[in-house]
């Protein structure tokens, strides 16, 4: 039995905890993701690393703190010394959100003078410089972000986005400083003796700068950010203890495929056009049809048991022009409806002997793995840069995707199709 974890890390919510956890685990960690604080230590004691998936994104300041804390006092508790908080690589907050009470909660609670802010994933096209927050070359605040309906983004400087939230002061560590690491070396300890607590923003715009960060940074007691970190510490965790890599679960698989897709993001909506065009079966739920009685959970599901070797998409996602629409039109919450209506879906799906399930959404996500009550998961292949195979400890025979909705090619359900297949 190991005396402790390696590493805990605590996410906001359930996808962008399979997310870094998928980068861990590739490094040959042994990675396991739990949905909300565990009960039972036993499931993981031999993890590597723990990532506890809460629900705190969009929960009040005052809960999300609360709960957060929670999880770093139970990982604590079983002696882990090395922590991350995992919130969404678009910083994906408003300006009274729970990223900085959180991390200042962190750094109170491990009495540490200050961390680092590294919400960039360049392989997923997120990337910071001088302290800006760029989606795929456009800052932040001209991307689609600006539109999200719960925390659209009107700002990419992340001293305004994380000043607006936190009580503590931010600095920039820009490229130039590694090149002369002993002139910022001088700075932090100006900063230790001016500020009680303070975090570092750090350019990273290549892959090379996030190995830089862990090395300059490699004795952080925390870190905070996106997952783009999370593969280069991996590699430094492995190389200085010599755990044997490679160790992904093997699994094997038949019958059909539940894909389920409730994101309304372009990347999205473009991987439920190609599937389409493959001539793939497909069901469009349709909210005025729920309302009205034409489609209900039964009718659904009576479709897709039809598909006995083959996979099936049901899918609401459409343009925010044509959910505004549905709105007006049907009186009720449509999100709610909607994610009721597929969670229910996956329920009969798993209990009626279906193994594979693919969801794209991290709402729908959540809803999902709430129905199906499944607890701890281990990490298996990626289909897409943070978007891992996940199995249920108590279902080995169960294998889940689950994935943010702007993640993944065109080809991502195709992708997840074919390596569910895989043995």
């Amino acid at each position: 039995m190991k005396e402790k974890i390696r590493l805990c890390c605590i996410a906001d919510d359930f996808t962008g905890a399979s997310d870094i956890a998928s980068f861990f685990s590739e490094d040959g960690l042994r990675t396991l993701v739990t949905n909300g604080i565990p009960n039972n230590f036993v499931e993981i004691e031999d993890a590597d690393i723990v990532v506890i998936a809460l629900k705190t994104r969009t929960l009040n300041v005052d809960e999300a703190v609360s709960e957060s804390r929670k999880a770093l006092e139970w990982a604590l508790d079983k002696g882990c010394e090395k922590f991350y908080f995992k919130y969404c690589s678009t910083f994906d907050s408003t300006s009274k959100g729970n990223i900085g009470p959180v991390a200042d909660m962190m750094m109170e609670k491990l009495g540490i003078r200050y961390t680092v802010v590294c919400p960039s994933l360049p392989v997923n096209g997120r990337t910071v410089r001088h302290g800006i927050l760029y989606v795929n070359g456009t800052p932040l605040s001209e991307s689609h972000m600006k539109n999200h309906p719960l925390t659209p983004m009107t700002n990419s400087d992340i001293r305004v986005l994380l000043g607006e939230q936190s009580k503590y002061p931010i600095i920039l560590l820009d490229e130039n400083a590694f090149q002369s690491g002993s002139d910022f070396k001088d700075l932090l300890r100006e900063m230790d003796g001016k500020w009680e607590h303070f975090y570092i923003v750090p350019d990273y715009y290549f892959e090379e700068h996030g190995m830089r960060i862990v090395d300059y940074f490699e004795d952080l007691v925390l870190y905070t950010g996106g997952s783009g970190l999370a593969t280069h510490l991996g590699k430094k965790m492995v190389a200085k203890s010599g755990i044997q890599q490679n160790r992904n679960q093997k699994y094997e698989l038949s019958g059909p495929t539940l894909l389920i897709a409730g994101s309304c993001s372009t990347a999205t909506l473009g991987q439920i056009e190609r599937y389409i065009s493959e001539g793939l079966p497909y069901i469009k739920i349709e909210p005025e049809m729920l309302v009205s009685g034409q489609q209900t959970i039964d009718t659904l599901w009576s479709i897709i048991s039809e598909c006995n070797n083959g996979p099936i998409l049901v899918f609401s996602s459409d343009t925010p022009d044509n959910i505004l629409k549905a709105q007006e039109n049907v009186g009720v919450e449509i999100s709610e409806l909607i994610e009721g209506v597929v969670s229910e879906l996956a329920k009969k799906a798993v209990d009626n002997g279906i193994g594979k399930v693919v969801v794209a959404g991290g709402e729908t996500s959540g809803a999902v793995t709430r129905r199906l009550g499944y607890n701890v998961f281990s990490i298996g292949k990626s289909v897409a840069p943070g978007v891992p195979v996940m199995i249920p400890l108590d279902n080995k025979s169960m294998k889940l995707i689950l994935k943010s909705g702007n993640f993944g090619s065109p080809e991502f359900f195709l992708k997840a199709i074919n390596l569910m297949e895989e043995s």
